[in-house]
């Protein structure tokens, strides 16, 4: 089912749930299968209850502009399973990003969001060992900002004439030391 009209969707890149698509592994690849975000064209015919209820029938954007979204056990449940779970996405922050949202609004976090994605951008380029993207969304949606940048900076100090496995190790290595010392989670949990 395609929606005619999207000329109300602002913000392709951030989920009617609240999901940031902007530290997606699927969103931040070149290949011709990139996902523009939840709220695209090309995501628009996929099964989702949220498109379905919020875009399709509602014509809302974000679950949190419907009348009924602090009652709907729907979009309650996604958020407490999100803080269990994830899918192929990290959802760890998804509760923390609607609370950032809903108190400061949705231009900070786009702003936020694109910092995060800055810096994914460094440790890709930088890191990337051809394995370690799904690894690097992870950490660029988990760890603090300056965390982020703080690890890739020293590590970028230490790792130069590496080549890409061992700068890669180097990158997994501090991270790892972050999370572990602030008791982060930098791996999907199914």
């Amino acid at each position: 089912m395609k929606l005619e009209d999207r000329s109300f969707i602002k913000y392709v890149a951030v989920g009617v749930c609240g999901l940031s698509c902007y530290l997606c592994p699927n969103h931040n690849t070149d290949a011709k299968s990139r996902c523009e975000g939840c709220k695209s064209e090309g995501r628009m015919g996929a099964s989702c209850a949220y498109l379905t209820c919020a875009v399709k029938r509602r014509r809302l954007e974000f679950c949190w502009d419907c009348e009924e979204g602090d009652t709907c056990e729907r979009w309650r449940a996604h958020r407490e399973a999100s803080k269990r779970s994830d899918s192929f996405k990290c959802y760890q922050k998804l509760e923390d990003d609607i609370l950032f949202i809903r108190t400061h609004g949705i231009g900070p976090f786009i702003e936020t969001q694109e910092t995060r994605k800055k810096l994914l951008g460094e440790m890709l380029s930088g890191f990337n060992d051809g394995r370690s993207k799904s690894y690097y969304c992870i950490a660029a949606t988990v760890l603090e900002i300056d965390e982020l940048r703080g690890a890739i900076h020293r590590t970028a100090a230490k790792s130069e004439g590496l080549d890409a496995k061992r700068k890669a190790r180097a990158l997994r290595d501090t991270l790892e030391a972050i999370a572990q010392a602030k008791g982060y989670c930098l791996r999907l949990r199914r």
